[in-house]
């Protein structure tokens, strides 16, 4: 029987240094990752994304994952469907294989979790917790009460006070600045992959589509064949769906290869 989830939990955060208080967290993929880095020590943890809250992203991380499997041969399959889900069952199963796997492996080194980590961007501490409001809280409380001995006018050394306030402001800014840089970048790679699935998906179609013209032409009549593998794969082709309409070519015609070419250009 394999260990609890929250034995799981324990063992997962203080291996990581991380804070994660559901075994469905695990169904981003990038925790996973970096048990198995802490085992090979070659996961390319830049690749990695842990603030994700996407499908998408999850299966990135879970391609990393794969990989790492092939490179070393092992043999458990990946249902990443399944995980990226986020169901409790299914990552509990998949996080208890990978326990017992991590217990025969592990090579006892001393593993840093958040220097491997720094580089994509993910959380390097196990979380913030109360430290910041009660530190709030404390310096609010432990200022003293306004008294009419302590109301001065106002002279230079004001200007002295206000100082760090607006190094602080300036900081604050710096630090936005640079949070929105990195949400922008993630965007930036989200856009590119769906990009890239969207050619990749684009091509077999039209490889598909090829193929059907060609069998037409050796054998006209497969096309009129009413049920016929040909029809119904055409129909699947060139169906629409509402709100999409097929561009009319251009008086004169315009090539296939033209088309596409002006609808990827932006």
């Amino acid at each position: 029987m394999g260990e609890s989830r929250q034995e799981l939990l324990t063992w997962l955060n203080q291996l990581l240094s991380l804070n994660l208080t559901k075994v469905e967290q695990c169904g981003t993929g990038a925790p996973l990752c970096q048990v198995y880095d802490s085992i090979f020590l070659d996961v390319p943890m830049t690749r990695v994304k842990f603030n994700v809250n996407s499908e998408y992203m999850y299966i990135q991380n879970f391609k990393v994952l794969q990989n790492t499997f092939a490179k070393h041969k092992i043999d458990h399959p990946v249902p990443v469907e399944s995980l990226v889900k986020c169901k409790m069952q299914d990552n509990l199963e998949f996080l208890q294989f990978t326990k017992r796997f991590w217990d025969q492996n592990f090579p006892g080194i001393e593993y840093d979790p958040v220097a491997r980590r720094k580089a994509s961007g993910a959380p390097t501490g196990g979380g913030v917790g109360g430290g910041a409001s009660a530190s709030l809280r404390t310096s609010t409380s432990s200022k003293p009460a306004s008294t009419p001995a302590a109301r001065r006018p106002i002279t230079s050394n004001s200007a002295a006070a206000r100082a760090p306030r607006a190094g602080s402001a300036a900081g604050g800014s710096v630090a936005q600045t640079a949070a929105l840089k990195q949400e922008n970048d993630q965007l930036k790679e989200t856009v590119e992959g769906l990009e890239r699935e969207r050619d990749f998906y684009f091509n077999k179609l039209r490889d598909i589509e090829l193929l059907m013209q060609e069998v037409v032409e050796n054998n006209p009549a497969l096309e009129q064949e009413e049920n016929g593998l040909v029809p119904r794969c055409q129909a699947i082709l060139y169906s629409t769906e509402e709100g999409f309409e097929i561009p009319e070519a251009e008086e004169g015609g315009v090539v296939a290869g033209d088309a596409v070419a002006e609808e990827e250009t932006f």
